[in-house]
């Protein structure tokens, strides 16, 4: 690879970061219920609240990147302050250091129930609440396997 496309695909990808951050944040800005803020607030509370959340979003979405990206989004939108969005980072941090620890450990064991448990949960359940919960088991499942 040369140099000219090695620059062009950073200025691209910088681009399209920049890009999906401004239109995530418009949409924020745009469908921002006051549902949503009270949620963003009472996960926030505390630093240690705010942490315990980082760390396991960051933990379920494998990412701390996408996790910041989106306390971004939710700071640009005027959803959260960045006082409350420091200890959501912290978190976000130590969540990546749990996701590896999740790989250390042998789950693999576990992949089978969970998917044995999820996809009934995610395609037979009457309740929305226990179709997100299969989702979440199948997710769990597919990821270890």
């Amino acid at each position: 690879m040369d140099l000219t496309n090695i620059i062009i695909q950073t200025i691209g990808g910088l681009g399209l970061f920049i890009l999906g951050m401004k239109t995530m944040t418009e949409g924020l800005q745009a469908t921002a219920g006051q549902r949503i803020r009270k949620i963003l607030e009472a996960i926030s509370a505390n630093r240690f609240l705010g942490c315990a959340t980082g760390a396991g979003v960051t933990a379920i979405v494998q990412s701390s990147s996408a996790t910041t990206v989106m306390l971004i989004g939710f700071v640009g939108a005027g959803m959260m302050s960045l006082q409350q969005a420091v200890g959501v980072v912290l978190g976000a941090n130590v969540g990546t250091t749990i996701t590896g620890q999740l790989i250390a450990i042998n789950l693999t064991k576990l992949a089978l129930p969970a998917i044995a448990i999820g996809v009934p949960m995610k395609f037979f359940s009457k309740k929305r609440h226990y179709r997100h919960i299969g989702d979440i088991v199948l997710g769990f499942g597919l990821l270890f396997y």
